[in-house]
């Protein structure tokens, strides 16, 4: 037994050293190459190029041929950084290059003097959805920054091509109306830190000064881990006095909703093939005035995909609904789920989906195909009222005083479908999006125009009822030479009888119906640095997808998927 085991050990060490050595013999040599040259686009002869491992340890160094050329040659795959110097200009690297075969990296120099003036004010990249501020945590922004090395200089760093600056503060006001939870206006203030290079903190406070305890906050973290990937997590606190549900006190007087959601996820690259996203998100809303109404629940979801060349297969498990009226980051309400009530007691919008998609990304264009399977629980109904005298819509709702939005649970349903899109980069830099999805949503039948006969509220929800459905969305989005505005104009189709969305669980869905959002930079100095920013954002223009019922007490009920609204502000970035 002994001679058996020392020949199975003798076996296995054979083995390992065989696979040891496998990379030195079986990798195949890569090779770096590419131009420098200065913000104008003249070569720069005689540049000194640096090939660096990720702890920027100097690997190779080459100088520029005649033409700003170099070429760095027996390289194994890998991720690296390359660094190129020359006389009176600041040293300009590309991090997080992923060599395979020939790799091409185009790198640019700049003297101090441009730097500071192109870091405010350089444009995003074409096909970016957002405006300036937003910071996505789910894959983090490409942006470029000044940084001081260990080896002394102050490098230019980006992550990528089509990079854009990082900004540090913001205070936004506007005026809003048709939204549940909003009162009108609203005072918010972002601030945008990076403490290391591998660290990035967002925090944002969002108050209503026309009350005393009306307020959104957010506060982001994100922890890089190199290639391995990232943790990152959000903390997310609304307070809403204004809101209403049943039982109030005996005043009278408003109970008020309190929502707080913690989302933690980890994103993991196992080699250059495989990546993975874990994560949940910890939800609990109450009503303020000690009421025991009460819903705590965690979230999960999951996601890991398959990277061949410009192609990814990807698996998704999530129980989080998006909405799609919050698609931006720094705000508060995209990161806590959708509330109504059902039988009196508070009710969280969630369910299980889960998809199988393949997507497909190049520099000019990027398409998608995927298939869902959705269990969703309280659909989330919302409806305007035209109340008559002593209707209390907190009886059968959740009711928003302000804003006269009630929401109240539909009948849970089940769906399966599918999901189609398209993206095209157009010229001067605008972008086109087609999209379509069929599968289940919640439909209202239309009451009588001509004799409308009048409906209790809980008979009109029980008739709701789930039917298969189709979506198309247009969506079209750039940015106009000279003036520097930016600009978003959608239209989404559905059935209008269709009071929930088609696709629920699509993160980037388009809003329901006609769309836009305009960014307009006002510059206060010639040179373009500081100054403010105007925002418009119209919603469901045209007012489509309306169904109107009459309550057995005179009251008027107009149920859509989205409410006809308005926001707009004036930003100061700084």
């Amino acid at each position: 037994m002994t001679l058996m085991t020392r020949r199975v050990q003798f076996v296995l060490f054979s083995m390992l050293i065989a696979l040891g050595s496998l990379p030195a013999s079986g990798a195949a040599p890569a090779s770096v190459t590419g131009q420098v040259r200065d913000s104008s686009g003249i070569p720069q002869i005689g540049a000194i190029v640096e090939l660096l491992r990720p702890d920027l340890t100097v690997i190779a160094t080459v100088y520029t041929d005649s033409k700003g050329r170099f070429n760095i040659s027996s390289v194994f795959p890998g991720h690296y950084a390359v660094k190129a110097m020359g006389t009176s200009f600041l040293p300009s690297m590309r991090e997080n290059v992923h060599v395979r075969a020939t790799t091409v990296v185009n790198l640019t120099l700049n003297t101090f003097y441009e730097v500071m003036q192109w870091l405010p004010t350089e444009p995003r990249s074409a096909d970016s959805r957002a405006d300036d501020w937003a910071w996505t945590l789910r894959s983090a922004a490409n942006r470029p920054l000044l940084r001081w090395l260990e080896d002394g200089p102050l490098v230019v760093v980006s992550d990528g091509t089509g990079t854009n600056p990082r900004l540090k503060a913001r205070l936004v006001a506007t005026g809003q109306e048709g939204t549940f939870g909003e009162s009108g206006e609203r005072y918010s203030a972002m601030v945008e830190a990076t403490p290391s290079h591998s660290r990035e903190l967002l925090a944002s406070v969002d108050f209503d000064p026309h009350t005393d305890a009306g307020m959104e906050s957010m506060l982001g973290f994100r922890q890089d881990l190199g290639f391995a990937g990232s943790v990152q997590s959000v903390a997310a606190v609304a307070l809403h006095p204004e809101i209403d549900g049943p039982g109030t006190d005996a005043a009278g007087a408003p109970e008020g909703l309190d929502e707080a959601a913690i989302r933690t996820w980890e994103t993991m690259n196992l080699g250059d093939e495989f990546e993975a996203e874990v994560g949940a998100s910890q939800v609990l809303a109450r009503f303020a005035r000690n009421s025991p109404n009460t819903v705590l629940a965690a979230l999960p979801y999951a996601t890991v995909g398959w990277r061949k060349g410009n192609s990814t297969f990807r698996y998704s498990v999530t129980t989080f609904i998006p909405s799609a009226a919050e698609a931006d980051d720094t705000r508060t309400q995209s990161w806590l789920p959708r509330f109504s009530t059902r039988n009196g007691q508070l009710a969280l919008e969630h369910g299980l989906h889960q998809e199988i998609g393949w997507e497909r990304r190049t520099d000019a264009s990027g398409m998608s195909v995927l298939v869902f399977a959705d269990n969703i629980d309280n659909p989330v109904l919302e409806a305007m009222g035209k109340f008559s005298e002593g209707f209390n819509g907190a009886d059968q709702a959740l009711f928003d005083n302000a804003s006269n939005l009630l929401r109240i649970a539909g009948p849970d349903f089940s769906t399966a479908g599918m999901m189609a899109a398209y993206e095209h980069r157009l010229p001067h830099g605008s972008n086109i999006r087609l999209s379509y999805a069929n599968g289940d949503a919640l439909v209202m039948s239309a009451q009588d125009a001509s004799s409308p006969q009048p409906v209790a509220a809980s008979q009109l929800i029980a008739a709701s009822h789930p039917r298969h459905a189709q979506m198309y969305a247009l969506a079209l989005s750039g940015t106009l030479d000279g003036t520097g505005t930016r600009w978003r104009a959608s239209y989404r189709w559905q059935p209008e009888d269709t009071v929930t969305p088609v696709a629920a669980f699509a993160k980037d869905a388009t809003e329901p119906y006609l769309n836009f959002h305009f960014r307009q930079p006002i510059h206060l100095r010639k040179d373009g640095v500081g100054g403010f920013e105007a925002l418009l954002d119209l919603r469901n223009l045209l007012a489509q997808g309306y169904r109107p019922y009459l309550l057995s007490d005179g009251s008027l009920l107009v149920f859509a998927q989205d409410q006809r609204s308005f926001r707009a502000g004036l930003a100061f970035t700084f």
